[in-house]
């Protein structure tokens, strides 16, 4: 196996195309792996690019998954992780979008890409265009919501149980009960408040 190329490496390599150049934005070099931004326009042509370029090679997908800035005006950011094995290298590229537009779908470049790209629209409600069948793939039939966004509530919105009377699973709007809640005021941090003749003892 070749040795792995270091990040800086890889960047004197890529800067070598013109096209992946004039695209790249916020480059970020650590001491062990190499990731940029990207605009959405170019995300098809760019993983093309180090997919199909022989120097770089990049013919995996290791994973595509979803982050949410709620403060950001294009609050979605999608991550791309490709892998060289010819190069032993490593690669993230990244993009964002929000609510009103999408992402182009690359499962036509990376099948593998089809369980992701169903993953971040569930989970984050990231929208691919082109992709064949964006459905829900984690959460229930009839989920409302997207369990993965950081304005999503913790307890969801609906509660699922078996009704005995109806004979099936039914939804009902989330109730917390308070006196089921069980409080372990012995807090490891602050110790327990023990009876001094008991430390006189010992």
């Amino acid at each position: 196996m070749k040795k792995m190329k270091s990040p800086h490496e890889l960047l004197k390599e890529i800067q070598n195309f013109d096209f992946l150049n004039s695209v790249m934005l916020d480059i970020n070099v650590s001491d062990y792996e190499l990731s940029f931004n990207i605009e959405h326009t170019n995300i098809v042509k760019t993983l093309r690019l180090l997919r199909d370029e022989p120097l770089l090679s990049f013919t995996q997908l290791i994973d595509l998954c979803g982050i949410d800035w709620p403060e950001k005006k294009e609050r979605f950011q999608v991550a791309y992780n490709l892998l060289s094995m010819n190069n032993n290298s490593r690669i993230r590229v990244k993009s964002f979008t929000d609510n009103n537009n999408s992402l182009p779908s690359i499962t036509k470049l990376f099948p593998s890409s089809d369980w992701y790209e169903r993953e971040a629209f569930d989970l984050f409600g990231i929208k691919f265009e082109g992709h064949k069948d964006l459905r829900r793939l984690l959460t229930d039939y009839g989920f409302e919501g997207h369990p993965l966004r950081k304005d999503f509530p913790l307890t969801g919105y609906v509660e699922v149980k078996y009704d005995e009377g109806k004979k099936r699973v039914i939804y009902e709007p989330v109730e917390l009960k308070q006196e089921y809640r069980d409080f372990d005021f012995e807090s490891p941090w602050e110790g327990v408040d023990y009876p001094n003749e008991v430390l006189k003892d010992d």
